[in-house]
């Protein structure tokens, strides 16, 4: 099968650069990665540029208009132009360990969609790696929080790795699915606007269209920078979708990624 890694940014090309070098470190390389770009204005489309000039795969840039936090829509354009069987998504805030790709490949599986965790790192962690440019991260470092997510263990994932049917922890940080799985349920729903639940809501989707979620433990690790939390200005909104969308079981959204295919 084939694979796209979509990477998602919006006006952070400090962090967009450390999670693209990572991503080309890989000890398996996807077969192209698409930057959803939500209308940055800070030099991310040339630092994508010269990323992709010298990469090994094709590294694309997929940009819209910043009209406001519409997640919803870059993913749903930069999953119609993916050309992978297979998408893996990470936010360009992510730096992956070096088999996070293979992980995600080899645990993927026809009916199910994959989950994975995350490690958090401080700010001053976070600082001391964009100020470098490092890729190094060791068990040992000072900064890190929830360290248990970055052991990486054949033996322990076999024993975590499980299916779940819980909405609870739902996050594209670290998720991957078929594409053809998303097209089937119409991807994103566009109605999701500001910060939040969009990513849930597509996931129930998925779940009511009989795609199990899968929580990958201990495999497919993942660093994730800090930052300060996004406003939530439309959570109260986002959140009835979300919630309709459950009780009604839902797998369909009108307002969805049938626009770009």
């Amino acid at each position: 099968m084939t694979s796209s890694l979509i990477i998602t940014t919006y006006n952070w090309k400090d962090a967009l650069g450390l999670s693209l070098l990572s991503a080309l470190a890989q000890s398996k390389l996807p077969d192209e990665i698409i930057v959803a770009d939500d209308g940055s204005t800070d030099g991310t489309e040339d630092l994508v540029k010269k990323i992709a000039s010298t990469a090994l795969i094709p590294v694309i840039h997929s940009w819209q208009e910043d009209k406001g936090f519409r997640a919803a829509m870059s993913r749903n354009k930069a999953i119609a132009r993916a050309k992978g069987d297979y998408i893996i998504f990470v936010d360009g805030d992510i730096i992956l360990g070096d088999q996070f790709i293979e992980d995600h490949l080899s645990t993927a599986f026809r009916g199910q969609f994959i989950q994975g965790s995350r490690v958090l790192l401080n700010k001053e962690k976070t600082r001391e790696l964009i100020d470098t440019q490092s890729l190094k991260i060791s068990l040992t470092d000072s900064g890190i929080e929830n360290r248990k997510n970055q052991i990486r263990s054949e033996i322990l994932s076999k024993v975590f790795t499980k299916i779940s049917c819980k909405m609870a922890g739902i996050r594209t940080c670290n998720f991957s699915f078929w594409k053809s799985d998303a097209i089937a349920v119409n991807g994103f729903n566009e109605d999701f606007v500001g910060w939040g639940r969009e990513d849930s809501e597509f996931a129930a989707r998925l779940m009511s269209n009989g795609v199990k979620r899968l929580n990958l433990r201990f495999k497919a690790i993942g660093y994730h920078l800090f930052h300060n939390e996004n406003t939530r200005d439309n959570i109260k909104e986002n959140d009835l979708i979300l919630e309709n969308t459950i009780q009604n079981k839902s797998t369909w959204c009108d307002n969805g990624i049938n626009k770009y295919i």
